[in-house]
């Protein structure tokens, strides 16, 4: 048996594992969460954002599904409605700073505020093995600009808990600083990123700059810039840096007041991210998000998980 057929059985044994504790449900003391525990997923009106939404809706939490189509949001909130689950909709653009701020205000009005935040929206314009870097602007723009703005303005909202309220970045393998395929080739910058002493936001925005600069001159292919699905594993390799930094700084909080954040990647999910040309169902795709933001004893931050366990950035 080679490599990938090893990996191929160690994955889907692995599925089968958390297959069957999905199916174990939380005891009344794991239960931190109640009706009154306002859940936010951007992005939420298809593909696993929608699947987060029916699964934390499940759980009988407040979910709010955002969507930057307001009629395409409320259309999937009626889906799940009609299942006998309870959601609202609101429309939410992270590319839109004043989309940002009307949900804030309405969300602080409303709900004075929420208890979990995961980051879901994002968007990947290369299909089997096409590899274009025509949209790396918006890649970025999205996939880790959208989730810095919407971090920062969502973390004052978030409720003081004696069990933490959450952050989830739904990331991915692609961004990994230390995978044996697509990492990127210049070791001095990796070496950066994968230093906490030298990481920081501004070294994150420089690397993003370089790229893309590289992008519009045309030489980011000899540069060392990862060579599958380009544009999107710098911009998941940007989240995941992110994700380790707002960490740092949130360690500060006091007690009753602590906001933990990690991201995860999902998997090669059946979605039209992917051209439903995946691996992993979307239910299998929202598992482990779902599972970070209930954790019933949260005491980890700034980590990277797949399939319920921590792998390395």
């Amino acid at each position: 048996m080679g490599n990938k057929e090893k990996a191929k059985e160690r994955r889907e044994k692995r599925m089968q594992e958390i297959s069957i504790l999905r199916t174990i449900p939380y005891s009344d003391d794991q239960r931190w969460w109640s009706k009154e525990t306002v859940a936010v997923v951007t992005g939420g009106n298809r593909g696993i954002g929608f699947e987060i939404c029916r699964q934390l809706a499940e759980h009988g939490l407040t979910v709010i599904l955002t969507s930057r189509d307001a009629s395409a949001g409320c259309e999937a909130a009626k889906v799940l409605q009609e299942s006998g689950l309870s959601l609202v909709s609101h429309q939410l653009d992270v590319l839109d700073s004043s989309s940002i701020c009307h949900f804030a205000d309405w969300l602080q009005k409303n709900y004075a505020g929420l208890d979990i935040l995961v980051n879901n929206a994002g968007v990947n314009f290369n299909l089997g093995f096409d590899n274009s870097v025509e949209n790396a602007h918006r890649v970025i723009k999205t996939n880790y600009y959208g989730i810095k703005i919407m971090t920062e303005t969502m973390i004052p909202l978030m409720k003081p808990s004696i069990k933490g309220a959450r952050i989830v970045n739904v990331s991915s393998r692609l961004g990994r600083l230390n995978g044996r395929r697509n990492r990127i080739g210049d070791v001095a910058l990796r070496e950066q990123l994968d230093d906490e002493e030298t990481l920081s936001e501004e070294l994150v925005d420089r690397t993003l700059s370089t790229f893309l600069q590289q992008v519009e001159d045309g030489t980011w292919t000899s540069n060392g810039w990862p060579q599958t699905f380009t544009d999107y594993s710098v911009s998941k390799l940007a989240v995941n840096a992110y994700t380790r930094l707002v960490a740092r700084k949130l360690l500060e909080q006091p007690e009753g007041q602590k906001i933990y954040i990690n991201c995860y990647c999902p998997g090669w999910v059946k979605t039209a991210l992917t051209g439903y040309a995946g691996n992993n169902t979307a239910e299998e795709g929202a598992d482990t998000g779902v599972w970070l933001a209930l954790l019933p004893d949260q005491a980890v931050s700034g980590k990277f998980f797949a399939e319920r366990r921590e792998i390395k950035f």
